[in-house]
């Protein structure tokens, strides 16, 4: 066994990048604090050819330096906007058809490997602030939440790694990888 090389792994470049086929999900940040973890975000959503990131309210915005330093240069990759208002945005998705996904723990939560991902649908996936989650006047616009089960002592887990566990799912599902 060894390491592949750079060029043995046979990546594409930025302009070949962004000709390519995406899925049709969008992710949306909604108020996160850290700029580590919205370049994290950045990298998950270029690795599984995300559609689009939406940064609203407090998220941090490209060129960040803490943004930078996870995104590895994928923040030039993947398509992205701010919008301040995040209601706006979600009502404009759910009206052009797509389904409104939160990532959050509710009392009516779908675990994830129990959600169904349909690859003839849109999605928009909504992710919190790390302390607070996704705002409340976002909760009733939601089709479905989706948590992550956990069984250690913590309630959570950091917003970057929920958006790689919760993207490499749909990533799988919209293209039947199993």
């Amino acid at each position: 066994m060894k390491k592949l090389s750079l060029a043995e792994l046979g990546r594409v470049d930025v302009k070949t990048f962004k000709g390519l086929n995406k899925l049709s999900l969008v992710v949306l940040l909604d108020n996160i604090r850290s700029g580590h973890n919205v370049g994290a975000v950045f990298r998950s959503s270029d690795a599984f050819l995300i559609e689009k990131i939406i940064l609203c309210g407090i998220t941090p915005v490209p060129p960040h330096r803490e943004i930078n330093k996870s995104a590895i240069g994928s923040t030039a990759s993947v398509d992205w906007v701010y919008e301040a208002d995040a209601k706006e945005v979600v009502l404009n998705y759910k009206e052009r058809g797509y389904e409104i996904v939160g990532i959050e723990q509710t009392d009516e939560s779908v675990i994830l490997q129990n959600y169904s991902v349909d690859s003839s649908k849109k999605y928009l996936i909504i992710m919190g602030n790390e302390v607070g989650g996704i705002s409340d006047d976002l909760l009733p616009l939601l089709d479905v939440a989706i948590e992550i089960p956990q069984y250690g002592t913590k309630h959570s887990l950091n917003v970057s790694v929920c958006a790689g566990v919760v993207l490499w799912e749909f990533f799988r599902g919209m293209h039947r990888i199993h």
